[in-house]
């Protein structure tokens, strides 16, 4: 079996975005931590917690096939909404002014892409609205349950997009360094 009929013909990358000591900002790399630790990966798929590389984006994304941002992202809905933006959905919308040098330049890395013909043809950005995004390492509870159906939306899009993922014989548990144990006493 070639490598095109296992799925593994695209080159596709799983991101997640966000700081991890800033409270729900955690999802990103949460959720791309705990997909790690269930499933296994086809060939041409990375899935990669970026942490916040602002404007550094650029690299990441240069070149693939398609792409699966995982972050949280600003709207007047309720804490732990899912909402979904395909490519026209980001680009169809003026430039939000950064707030940090930490803010991703999705849109900005994408329309730099666009101009030299290597942007990645398939965008989804798989996004919650956060309820607080302060200095902390826990997700708020809205946040933490809509965890599973972010990463539902992970594996719906991995699966629309033809490439291979199967669950692990014995998952492990996500390393999810920042996080506390609690306190036994």
């Amino acid at each position: 079996m070639d490598e095109e009929s296992q799925g593994g013909g695209k080159s596709v990358a799983v991101l997640g975005l966000g700081n991890v000591l800033m409270g729900d900002d955690a999802l990103g790399p949460t959720v791309v931590r705990r997909l790690l630790a269930m499933c296994e990966f086809g060939p041409g798929v990375s899935v990669l917690d970026i942490g916040t590389p602002g404007l550094d984006l650029t690299p990441y994304i240069l070149g693939l096939d398609a792409l699966i941002i995982v972050d949280t992202v600003r709207s007047d809905a309720p804490a732990g909404t899912v909402r979904l933006y395909r490519k026209d959905d980001l680009l169809a919308t003026p430039a939000q002014p950064r707030l940090s040098p930490h803010d991703p330049g999705l849109k900005e890395a994408i329309l730099l892409l666009e101009l030299h013909g290597q942007a990645p043809a398939e965008v989804l950005l798989v996004g919650i609205v956060p309820e607080r995004v302060e200095i902390g390492t826990e997700l708020s509870s809205p946040v933490r349950d809509a965890l599973v159906r972010a990463e539902s939306e992970v594996l719906r899009e991995l699966e629309r997009l033809g490439v291979a993922v199967a669950p692990k014989a014995i998952p492990a548990a996500p390393d999810l360094w920042w996080v506390q144990p609690a306190d036994p006493m």
